[in-house]
């Protein structure tokens, strides 16, 4: 039985934060991700692609953030159990939480938090008859090592953050002009992206296909052409290398889903006028996996999440003790023994 004051599942970026700020309050903490790895997402699927939203940290690459937020937290001697999956929760008479994982880990903690994410996901892929065929062989939905697709000709589908923050990537260092295909004229991405877009398509650096969709894709052992349709009808096949249909991810909350938690739209309901605590006393949720009027889904909404969560926990843990909060300029550092 692993025992600890605040379980964390879901060992990405929001749930690595959360380490660091119960250290802060002398609270340890243990993850479990169903992932081999930590960092989540971060690490999984784009560990090379950049991040602009952390503040103070004008860009960095996912992959170093969350080797930075592992370096934060390892004053703090979080424990981990990784490659396992939370499978079944239960309550102890004396208040606090069992878990258990898919593999039979048992884990005894006084607090939980959940910080998994989207969860469990798959690609959202369009609905072509033979992409599974191409699959691996010129058809990708992540992209975890840049370099593997240097010189080639891309093809980027989608018009929301991952579709926009890859196509200006690889506009601005490669020579060959890289294709974006958007269903619509309109984008969700964050409009710096969207403004970067646009000055690389005008710099000639992006072929742009607004109202367009692909259709269709060709190729004997691997993709060689793919068939758009643009927004007057016409169908035009251009040759390729790559293909990437950057649709977002289809989120599944997994095994948490039977937890008898209030669940919204796939998502974990919170109170976010407190403490970002679920509709079970001690069960908190943060990330990207809680919902609440007003969600915004960023690293560093998770990260204030947790802040405020971590103080609720300590006196949820402590009820007898005063919460003192105290600058981290003022008091340093100070781990474990």
């Amino acid at each position: 039985m692993i025992k600890t004051d605040i379980l964390i599942i879901g060992a990405g970026p929001v749930g690595l934060f959360a380490v660091f700020e119960a250290g802060l309050m002398k609270l340890r903490c243990h993850l479990i991700d169903s992932i081999p790895i930590p960092g989540g997402q971060l690490s999984e699927i784009y560990p090379k692609k950049p991040i602009y939203d952390i503040p103070g940290i004008p860009n960095v690459l996912a992959g170093k953030l969350v080797e930075d937020l592992i370096d934060q937290g390892k004053p703090f001697k979080p424990g981990f159990t990784l490659g396992e999956r939370a499978e079944t929760i239960s309550k102890s008479k004396d208040g606090s939480f069992n878990v258990i994982t898919n593999r039979g880990t048992q884990h005894n903690a006084k607090v939980i938090f959940i910080a998994g994410g989207l969860g469990c996901f798959e690609p959202r892929k369009p609905k072509i008859n033979n992409i599974e065929f191409f699959e691996n062989k010129g058809v990708n939905y992540i992209i975890k090592e840049p370099s593997d697709f240097k010189g080639k000709r891309i093809f980027i589908s989608g018009g929301g953050d991952s579709a926009l923050d890859w196509v200006n990537f690889f506009a601005e260092k490669s020579k060959i002009p890289v294709g974006l295909v958007h269903r619509s004229n309109l984008f969700r991405a964050h409009k710096d992206s969207v403004d970067k877009m646009f000055k690389l398509r005008d710099q000639g650096k992006i072929v742009l296909h607004t109202n367009s969709e692909v259709i269709d894709l060709t190729g004997d052992s691997k993709l060689e052409k793919i068939t758009i349709k643009e927004g007057d009808g016409n169908v035009k096949s251009f040759d390729l290398d790559f293909w990437f249909p950057l649709f977002g991810l289809s989120p599944k909350l997994g095994p948490i889903a039977n937890w008898n938690l209030e669940i919204a739209n796939n998502a974990i309901k919170v109170d976010n006028t407190l403490d970002y605590q679920t509709n079970i006393d001690g069960i908190y949720a943060i990330g990207d996996v809680n919902t609440y009027p007003g969600k915004l889904k960023l690293i560093l909404c998770g990260f204030h999440e947790a802040t405020l969560a971590v103080q609720s926990a300590y006196k949820k843990i402590f009820p007898e003790k005063k919460v003192v909060l105290k600058y981290t300029t003022v008091q340093g550092i100070q781990g474990f023994d």
